[in-house]
């Protein structure tokens, strides 16, 4: 599996703290950036890891910043990707399971290290089993997204 991960300044600490992770366990990844602490804005590693993991170049993104919500907005705005801001394991596990989340955003300052770790752990292991009612739903979300961009809404 291919892992595409990225953070703004406010997401560095913590993205350093999954690439470790994520060396020790043997997984590719390309690191995004940012590589410092120095203010970034977070739609432009937002976008970029988000566009990766639409065209196919990343099986899975990982996007952390301050609250994680700014990325989530960022990533679920390129066509292809669903992007799950997540705050415990239990909504790693479904975001997974039930909507094949290919993004997965964490918030630095408003989850602990360990606990971000363990979600990421949870998240990568985790697979959509493809169940016909969660894959009808996602099926939706594409045509949706399909007439959007059309601009039929």
């Amino acid at each position: 599996m291919k892992i595409a991960v990225g953070s703004d300044h406010a997401g560095y600490m913590l993205k350093q703290g999954i690439l470790r992770f994520l060396t020790e366990r043997r997984f590719e990844f390309k690191d995004f950036g940012v590589f410092s602490e120095d203010p970034a804005d977070y739609p432009d590693v937002g976008f970029e890891v988000a566009r990766a993991v639409a065209n196919g170049e990343f099986d899975r993104g990982i996007l952390i910043c301050s609250t994680g919500i700014g990325m989530s907005i960022t990533a679920n705005k390129v066509p292809g990707v669903r992007a799950a801001l997540c705050v415990d394991t239990h909504c790693a596990l479904l975001s997974r399971e039930h909507n094949d989340a290919n993004v997965l955003v964490l918030g630095e300052r408003v989850t602990r290290a360990d606990v971000a770790l363990e979600i990421v752990d949870t998240w990568l292991s985790a697979v959509f089993p493809g169940e016909e009612r969660h894959a009808r739903r996602i099926r939706k979300i594409s045509e949706i997204e399909r007439e959007y961009n059309r601009g039929g809404c």
